[in-house]
């Protein structure tokens, strides 16, 4: 019996461990992620006084709204991006280039994360409910317990955010990543679909209209989009 009760207070001990690593990983992505609101309410802000003297014109705004506790939007040059916070907390597998460094190798319970997703979607897509367009995902940014951060992404997010054990998630790095997001954004422009993938259309995609389900359009339609570096190839 008394073997027993050592082996269930040790089971306690590890189930209010993980629970409170867990707890404070949470915390810390969702303090991160309120952060990171104001910082777009800002750039919002800033934005209008920078071309309130310009042409005013709906299609020319830079708009931030909130769409529930865990998604934040902005919207701007025909583009949205979606910011949005999983609930959970992961890992990184063991195979992943973080759980090889020193940092984490001191301590496993490090590469426990938070994870803030950013998509990219054509503003027209919601506007016209086209259904079947795709986004992209373009930067995931991870937060631990000890509120390190590490991104991974598309051009400058995946190289200057990846130092885990000296990044720390605060206000002037959210601000670099949310300004990196919307940069990038700018130069991922909608490419014309190579010819060879749009000479064939059923009469049913042309009897809807475009502002319905219709054609598939995104960004790279047509394209083999690697994730892991930026070469994309025509599809044939």
């Amino acid at each position: 019996m008394a073997k027993s009760n050592s082996e269930q207070q040790d089971l306690f001990s590890r189930i209010y461990s993980k629970s409170k690593l867990k707890q404070e990983v949470y915390s810390n992505t969702f303090d991160a992620f309120q952060i990171l609101k104001n910082v777009l309410e800002n750039i919002e802000s800033n934005y209008k006084k920078s071309t309130q003297k310009l042409e005013n014109k709906e299609e020319l705004n830079f708009e931030f709204k909130q769409n529930g506790k865990f998604e934040l939007e902005v919207k701007f040059g025909g583009d949205i991006l979606l910011f949005m916070m999983h609930t959970n907390v992961f890992e990184f597998p063991r195979k992943h280039s973080v759980m090889h460094t020193s940092y984490i190798k001191d301590n496993p319970n490090r590469s426990y994360c938070g994870v803030i997703y950013i998509y990219n979607f054509l503003a027209d897509s919601f506007k016209y409910n086209r259904v079947n367009d795709l986004g992209y995902l373009i930067g995931r940014v991870f937060i631990n317990n000890e509120k390190h951060y590490f991104v991974e992404g598309k051009k400058e997010l995946g190289f200057i955010y990846n130092n885990f054990g000296e990044n720390i998630i605060t206000e002037k790095s959210i601000t670099e990543i949310a300004a990196a997001a919307i940069d990038y954004t700018l130069n991922f422009d909608l490419l014309c679909p190579p010819y060879e993938t749009q000479q064939e259309i059923s009469v049913h995609l042309i009897k809807n209209t475009l502002d319905t389900i219709s054609i598939k359009t995104g960004k790279r339609i047509g394209f083999k989009f690697q994730a892991d570096n930026d070469n994309i190839e025509s599809q044939q």
